[in-house]
């Protein structure tokens, strides 16, 4: 029998997707993550857009069509929105939600729809590891209720793993790379330890360890000096920060200034000056103004940012931004283009003070990531390899380099 695991939303879903693999294949099932012909399907959705919900209503029939006749699982935040878009398709046999995952894979057998709260965080078995970097979740749920995002209503209450479940998960990876992931992975708290504690805890693996999306709060003296002193941990920080403009950040619900989160990021470039900083900006959320736009753009230089997720507002129903009025769609257009156009020179300006340094990237299939987040290729360089390599020119996006030696 094979079963198939199709993932359509964030890293956190993607880990999930590799732990319910690991439990198909005790039971008896030779598994895949690409869509394929197969006898069972567990369809993974995401809800983060409009446009993602809608592409996990899509994976349905795309499914159908690779295997009319095989029993589909739908899970995750989509299902969790909307169970009854899901229950009445063909060839859905059961429906889940955000939470309780590790009851999914038995939704095969039992059918039906099933969407159960869970207070604390829900164990699932070890991911089945398919790639050289590992991605270990350390955290599920939200309590931050940003005005734009329907995540905590789908996903539940932050909630962590306890760290000696992490630490002995983290032991038994061969991955050179593991990387920290969560829905709010800054809200981490095993009874007194925090994030920064468990970087402690980890700091005797042989593996890098890089952390999935951080919030400014986190960024403080204590942490980056426990960072600091786990010595494995890579100077990389994605620090979510939607907005430039105080105005707009209010409206959406962030809990800091403009002026707070250049503190964040200058306090980060004092313990570590080559680290990369990198973020998500939301561009024409409702009410934004072309000086709160202007305040977005040149908050990019300021930050000095490696590299930025730009994109568009999406209204999303059930927020309390959903009450708002959406900005025109082909303005947002035209910020966007301009936007990019600052994201792209900023990402450059970053890598092009590295050229003709030597840094530490893990390859993969498409190429590698130096240990500051900086994409390289190197000819000669093998999928899985680690090595020193020499940065010599910044093109598309990235940076050639040479390779100095393995590791």
């Amino acid at each position: 029998m094979k079963a198939c695991v199709f993932n359509l939303g964030c890293k956190v879903n993607e880990v999930e997707c590799a732990s319910f693999m690991t439990a198909l294949e005790n039971e008896g099932y030779e598994t895949t993550d690409t869509l394929c012909a197969a006898d069972v399907y567990i369809v993974n959705t995401c809800a983060v857009t409009a446009e993602a919900e809608k592409k996990s209503r899509q994976a349905i029939a795309r499914v159908r069509k690779c295997a009319p006749n095989a029993r589909i699982v739908v899970c995750g935040c989509a299902a969790q929105k909307n169970a009854a878009a899901f229950a009445g398709k063909e060839g859905v046999v059961a429906v889940a939600g955000a939470m309780r995952k590790d009851l999914v894979p038995q939704l095969l057998r039992a059918g039906g729809v099933r969407q159960e709260e869970e207070s604390v965080f829900c164990e699932l078995p070890p991911p089945k590891q398919t790639k050289t970097r590992a991605f270990l979740r350390v955290q599920d749920g939200c309590n931050n209720f940003c005005s734009y995002c329907i995540i905590p209503y789908l996903r539940g209450r932050a909630r962590s793993r306890k760290a000696a479940s992490v630490v002995r998960e983290a032991g038994s990876l061969s991955a050179r790379e593991i990387v920290l992931t969560g829905i709010d992975l800054s809200s981490y708290q095993d009874g007194e330890a925090d994030l920064g504690d468990l970087l402690l805890r980890l700091s005797h693996l042989p593996a890098r360890i890089r952390l999935g999306s951080l919030e400014e709060r986190v960024i403080t003296a204590p942490f980056l000096e426990k960072m600091r002193a786990a010595g494995n941990v890579a100077p990389h920080f994605h620090l979510s920060l939607q907005s430039g403009s105080d105005a707009v950040l209010r409206a959406m619900n962030r809990h800091y200034t403009r002026e707070e989160y250049l503190r964040a990021c200058a306090l980060i470039y004092r313990y570590f000056p080559d680290a990369a900083i990198t973020t998500d900006i939301i561009v024409g959320f409702p009410g934004e103004t072309e000086e709160d736009f202007c305040d977005s753009l040149s908050i990019v230089r300021a930050a000095g940012f490696a590299r930025v997720h730009a994109f568009p507002y999406s209204r999303r129903e059930g927020t309390n931004a959903a009450r708002l009025a959406d900005l025109p769609a082909s303005l947002k257009k035209e910020r966007m283009a301009r936007m990019l156009a600052a994201c792209a020179e900023a990402e450059k300006t970053y890598a092009e003070r590295f050229l003709g340094r030597t840094l530490t990237a893990l390859f993969e299939e498409d190429g590698g990531y130096t240990q500051n987040y900086i994409r390289v290729q190197a000819a000669g360089a093998k999928e899985g390899g680690m090595y020193e390599v020499r940065l010599t020119k910044y093109e598309n996006g990235g940076c050639m380099s040479e390779i100095v030696k393995q590791i």
